[in-house]
């Protein structure tokens, strides 16, 4: 159990900000540039921490308890998921709950953050990312319960267990509704195209940029590796119900992850190379739709 820990800690800490380096990688070869190298995130990570604080005196300890708990959050989170074929180090029955409200609870700070200096221009930001994510909370549970119906369990170790393999030969249906479910979240969730724009300068359009605006130096660089950390952790629930195998051998389970991993963060940049941005007013259309998608995947399980 220590070993399987220090596993996913290690491939957690040192692994998350390569996928955003693909994700810029990818959408710099459909625009037909070199782009910037595939290590860059981790340079820009580097950068960030050197640098010194520049606080707003109208700020309090709120502002940087965000930036904190947006990398405790996912850290803790990913102790409770198997990594591919990896168990998971924290495991017990309701643990699913936990999960999504981990992440609920990082949300919570970060947007208490973007409120703390007192800008209605962060304030807005802040209304806009608790709104989305409110109406995409609901998709994960239906998901995480058409899940809990097959394996029998309410632990995520259970639920993306051994027992995928054999779920998908009884469920492809549900358990193909929910990936593309899940995929839609995790876009939402980690304010890629066509929801959000991470490069966006737009003051109308911004969403999660606008809520730290005023975070700086190392406080930037833990919201840029927690937003890493993030879409590392839930994208490695979709890699799991996508590529549920699982030789028995860490070294090789691991790099089955990893690839998948890197395949995952590939298609988020084939996707905000292809699309263009939803107008605000049609993002809530499409998380309700997904939400309906879920609950018509556990009618399927149920019936």
């Amino acid at each position: 159990m220590v070993v399987d820990g220090i596993i996913h800690l290690v491939l957690l800490l040192v692994f998350a900000p390569l996928l955003q380096g693909v994700i810029t990688r990818t959408k710099a070869l459909f625009a037909g540039r070199t782009g910037a190298p595939l290590l860059q995130p981790y340079y820009d990570l580097a950068r960030l921490w050197r640098k010194g604080f520049v606080l707003s005196r109208t700020t309090t300890w709120v502002f940087l308890a965000g930036p904190v708990v947006g990398v405790a959050v996912p850290i803790l989170a990913s102790l409770l998921l198997p990594f591919g074929g990896l168990r998971a180090p924290v495991s017990f029955e309701g643990d699913l709950i936990l999960f999504v409200y981990l992440f609920a609870l990082s949300r919570f700070f970060v947007a208490s953050a973007a409120l703390d200096t007192g800008s209605s221009f962060e304030g807005m930001g802040a209304a806009r990312e608790v709104t989305f994510s409110c109406l995409a909370e609901p998709t994960v549970l239906f998901s995480l319960i058409v899940l809990a119906r097959l394996s029998g369990g309410l632990s995520l170790g259970g639920l993306l267990g051994p027992g995928l393999n054999a779920a998908w030969i009884t469920a492809a249906a549900p358990l193909g509704l929910i990936v593309v479910c899940l995929f839609v979240v995790l876009l939402v969730e980690n304010s890629r195209i066509p929801f959000d724009d991470p490069n966006t300068h737009l003051e109308l359009t911004m969403i999660h940029e606008v809520m730290v605006l005023d975070h700086s130096g190392p406080a930037l660089g833990m919201v840029l590796y927690g937003s890493a950390l993030k879409l590392m952790v839930l994208g490695s629930v979709i890699v799991r119900l996508a590529l549920p195998l699982q030789t028995g051998y860490r070294f090789s389970d691991a790099l089955v992850y990893l690839a998948g991993l890197i395949l995952l963060a590939v298609l988020i940049g084939i996707v905000e190379s292809t699309m263009a941005r939803l107008r605000l007013v049609r993002v809530p259309q499409v998380l309700i739709g997904t939400m309906l998608i879920s609950i018509f995947a556990l009618v399927l399980v149920l019936r």
